[in-house]
C-alpha cells in the first residue's frame, strides 16, 4: 500500500471540497470563468486594508536587523505584547505576552492546542454542523470526536451538551461567528455552556477546556459586540488568525490566547510552545509577525460582505430557499429543497452553480454557499438560481 489505510479512508471522507474544485475547473474550461458560479471556498477576494500595505512598505524600506531570523517559538515579544494589550482592553482581564503564542494560522493553532491537551481516547465535543477539518485535527492527536446537535437556528443546545459530557471529555470546540452557518452564538447560551462545564469539572475532578475558534470574530454585521468567551469561562483557549479580518489567508498567521486566570497556566503554555515547535511549525512567519504587530486594531471593511449577504439572502429567500440569516462570517447555509443534499448539489452543477453539501459539515439536508466572491458573480448567478428553484419546485415555471 502506497499510503496508510487510515489516510486513504480519510481522503475518501474529505473528498467533497476537492471534487467540487475539480468540477469547477472542468466547467470553467468549457464555459469560461464568468459563466461558472463558484460559491464553494471561503477564500476572501477583497484585498488587505491599506494599512497593511503601508506597514509592508515601511518594513521593506526600513528593514529591522535580523527580522527574518528565528525567534522564540512563542513568537516575537512585541507582537505578543500587542495582541495581549488588545485582549486586555476588550476583556478587562490581565493578559500578558506570556499568554499568547503566535501560530501558523488558526489551523496550526488548533493542532498545537489539541496536541498539548489530548491523551489517547480523550473526547472532544463539536457542535454540528462544523468545519470538518476538526475531526481530522482531533484524530491527529489521538482524540475522539463526539458530535452534538445544535438547535434549529444553529445555536448551541445546552441539553445536548449536558448529555454528551462524560469522564472522558477533555474539550469542547465552539466557533462563532460560525462556519458554515454565519450564526453568532448568543451570550446566554455561552453562559449556559460555562455553567455546565464548571459543574462537570467539579463532578469529575478533571479539567475541561473550552476551545473557541474565532477566525471570523471581526466579520460581524450586528452593532452589538461579539460575546466574549474569556469573560464567561475560566478554562478558555482562543485560536484565531488574521486570514479573514486582514484578508491574509495565504500568509498563515494567527495566534493562541490562553485565559490569564486558567489554572496551571505555566505548564499549559510551556506545552503549547513545545508543541508549536515539535509539530514542525517551529514559529509563525517572521515577516507577518512584524506586520501584524501594528495592525491589531485594523480590519477589512465588512460592508461589502454585508451587501453580498443581503443580495443573496433576499433573492434566495424570495425564490423559496429557507435559511437562517447570517450575523457574521461570509456563508449561507440553506436547507436543501430536496432531501438528498448531495443530489441537490449535483443538480446545481447543471446550472453551473457550485455549492458544498451540508453532509460535508456533518449535517445532511443543507448546503453551504460562500459569498466571499465578486458581487458580479452573485448578480450573474441569480438567473441560474431562478432556474434551479424552478426545477426543484420552489417556484412555478414561467
Amino acid at each position: 500500500m502506497e499510503i496508510s489505510q487510515k489516510i486513504k479512508m480519510q481522503l475518501t471522507g474529505a473528498s467533497w471540497i476537492r471534487s467540487m474544485f475539480e468540477e469547477g475547473e472542468r466547467l470553467r474550461a468549457i464555459y469560461g470563468p464568468a459563466q461558472v458560479f463558484d460559491f464553494t471556498l471561503g477564500n476572501p477576494i477583497h484585498e488587505p486594508p491599506a494599512a497593511f500595505y503601508g506597514e509592508l512598505k515601511r518594513l521593506a524600506l526600513n528593514p529591522l536587523p535580523g527580522m527574518h531570523r528565528y525567534m522564540s517559538n512563542a513568537g516575537y515579544l512585541k507582537t505578543r505584547q500587542a495582541v495581549a494589550e488588545l485582549l486586555a482592553e476588550e476583556t478587562n482581564l490581565p493578559f500578558q505576552a506570556k499568554h499568547i503564542v503566535m501560530t501558523c494560522g488558526a489551523g496550526g493553532a488548533l493542532n498545537v492546542v489539541l496536541k498539548t491537551l489530548l491523551d489517547a481516547g480523550d473526547e472532544v465535543i463539536v457542535l454540528v454542523p462544523y468545519f470538518m477539518e476538526y475531526k481530522f485535527y482531533i484524530d491527529n492527536h489521538g482524540g475522539i470526536v463526539k458530535e452534538i446537535r445544535t438547535s434549529s437556528d444553529f445555536q448551541p443546545d445546552p441539553v445536548a451538551l449536558e448529555e454528551a459530557l462524560t469522564q472522558k471529555t477533555k474539550a469542547v470546540i465552539i466557533n462563532s461567528p460560525h462556519n458554515p452557518t454565519g450564526v453568532v452564538y448568543d451570550a446566554n447560551k455561552l453562559i449556559e455552556i460555562s455553567l455546565l462545564l464548571q459543574a462537570k469539572e467539579k463532578e469529575t475532578g478533571k479539567p475541561i477546556y473550552l476551545i473557541s475558534d474565532e477566525p471570523y470574530a471581526k466579520i460581524i454585521y450586528e452593532k452589538k459586540p461579539l460575546p466574549g468567551i474569556f469573560n464567561v469561562y475560566h478554562r478558555t483557549i482562543v485560536v484565531t488568525s488574521y486570514s479573514k479580518d486582514l484578508a491574509l489567508p495565504g500568509e498563515r498567521i494567527g495566534y493562541i490566547a490562553v485565559h490569564p486566570e486558567v489554572p496551571a497556566q505555566d505548564i499549559l503554555i510551556e506545552g503549547l510552545v513545545f508543541c508549536n515547535r515539535t509539530l514542525g511549525f517551529v514559529n509563525a512567519p517572521a515577516l507577518m509577525q512584524h506586520l501584524v504587530t501594528r495592525l491589531t486594531r485594523v480590519k477589512v471593511d465588512v460592508s461589502p460582505y454585508r451587501e453580498k449577504r443581503d443580495l443573496l439572502y433576499e433573492n434566495l429567500t424570495r425564490l423559496g430557499f429557507k435559511m437562517v440569516k447570517p450575523q457574521g462570517a461570509f456563508y449561507l447555509f440553506p436547507q436543501s429543497p430536496i432531501p438528498d443534499d448531495v443530489a441537490f448539489v449535483r443538480l446545481a452543477q447543471k446550472y453551473r452553480i457550485l455549492l458544498v453539501p451540508g453532509s460535508g459539515f456533518g449535517l445532511p439536508g443543507y448546503f453551504r454557499l460562500s459569498y466571499c466572491v465578486d458581487k458580479q458573480t452573485i448578480i450573474n448567478a441569480l438567473p441560474a438560481f431562478n432556474s434551479l428553484a424552478q426545477e426543484v419546485g420552489l417556484i412555478s415555471r414561467v
